[in-house]
């Protein structure tokens, strides 16, 4: 079983778009260095714009290594550039007991 995260991105101004053009490639990368599962990812947007991203790494060790691995260490400048990290409280609708999100894509 692998490990299942949601990663939280908030676009930097400007940025939405250049986000979400990364956003494509990056689990399908990290499924080509065999460090993230063939589980489908899922992209969502919050009324925000904050993106929600859903998916699953093989395993504890394959994070460890994405940390070391220069390909996904340039792909995650990318994403520095354009986007500051957040939780899931930082989204305008985390206490809703239901909350809605835009579907983005799945990869």
């Amino acid at each position: 079983m692998g490990v299942h995260v949601m990663a939280i991105y908030r676009p930097r101004d400007g940025q939405q778009a250049a986000l979400e053009a990364e956003m494509v490639d990056h689990v399908p990368l990290l499924r080509r260095l065999q460090l993230a599962t063939d589980t489908p990812s899922r992209v969502l947007r919050a009324s925000d714009g904050t993106i929600i991203e859903h998916f699953e790494w093989r395993d504890h060790d394959a994070i460890a290594a994405a940390h070391e691995h220069p390909r996904v260490l340039e792909m995650w400048a990318c994403y520095d550039a354009c986007c500051e990290y957040g939780t899931l409280t930082d989204l305008p609708n985390a206490t809703a007991m239901f909350p809605e999100f835009e579907f983005i894509g799945s990869y």
